[in-house]
């Protein structure tokens, strides 16, 4: 009478072994690409990488992951793709910091920008692992505001490549991708924990830009609101 109980626990036990396996790994993951893009953008930094060559990294990254990442996501190779895709990412944003640093107080946005990130990131992290909800219903935004995210930002890059710059609507954008970025962060978090995500190359990878997105626009809304 007591066998399938039994086995009920042991298929219980055996995935949530998997689902902390998956979760060690994507923090660890998380943690190492995090920190190799920090040297990267250091040595952008340090050689003043020009904008054109960093936003070419960054589009080279974002095809690392479109098209080569989901093909080598459960081989060796994957791991490298990711390391490649955090790498250029981090020396694209390079430009950026140098901008922002070269500001009479630009040392103290980029500190007040790495700090929220890290207090949302682990506020809502935090949220999804000790409440253990499922948040599998943000899928559906998270899709919708992706593509929206990406038609908008190619509206307001054409806008500025013929001279008109409207700091509202920028300042509107970052916070709208704040709000996604979050989302993203439950939603991958909650799949990792209920199961639906059992791929730490993947799962990493989300998150990291999950991360970074929120890091850049916070530091465009904080460098705005002290211009």
């Amino acid at each position: 009478m007591n066998r399938p109980y039994a086995q009920n626990g042991y298929v219980s036990a055996a995935s949530d072994v998997q689902v902390n396996k998956v979760l060690r790994n994507t923090y660890m993951l998380l943690a190492l690409t995090l920190a190799f893009s920090a040297i990267t953008a250091g040595i952008a930094m340090a050689i003043n990488l020009p904008y054109g060559a960093g936003l070419i990294m960054s589009l080279v990254a974002l095809a690392l992951i479109w098209f080569v990442l989901p093909r080598t996501a459960n081989s060796a190779a994957g791991l490298g793709v990711v390391f490649a895709f955090t790498g250029l990412i981090g020396a694209g944003l390079g430009p950026m910091l140098n901008h922002y640093l070269a500001l009479s107080n630009g040392p103290g946005l980029v500190l007040q920008a790495l700090g929220g990130t890290a207090v949302i990131f682990f506020a809502l992290s935090g949220y999804a692992l000790t409440t253990r909800k499922d948040f599998s219903f943000l899928r559906g935004f998270v899709m919708t505001g992706i593509i929206v995210m990406i038609l908008a930002m190619l509206v307001l890059m054409g806008a500025s490549l013929f001279g008109y710059y409207v700091s509202t609507l920028h300042l509107a954008f970052s916070a709208g991708v704040i709000l996604l970025m979050s989302a993203l962060i439950l939603f991958q978090t909650s799949a990792i924990i209920h199961g639906g995500e059992t791929n730490y190359l993947l799962a990493t990878t989300s998150l990291y830009l999950s991360v970074v997105n929120i890091f850049t626009s916070l530091l465009h809304i904080l460098g705005v609101s002290n211009d």
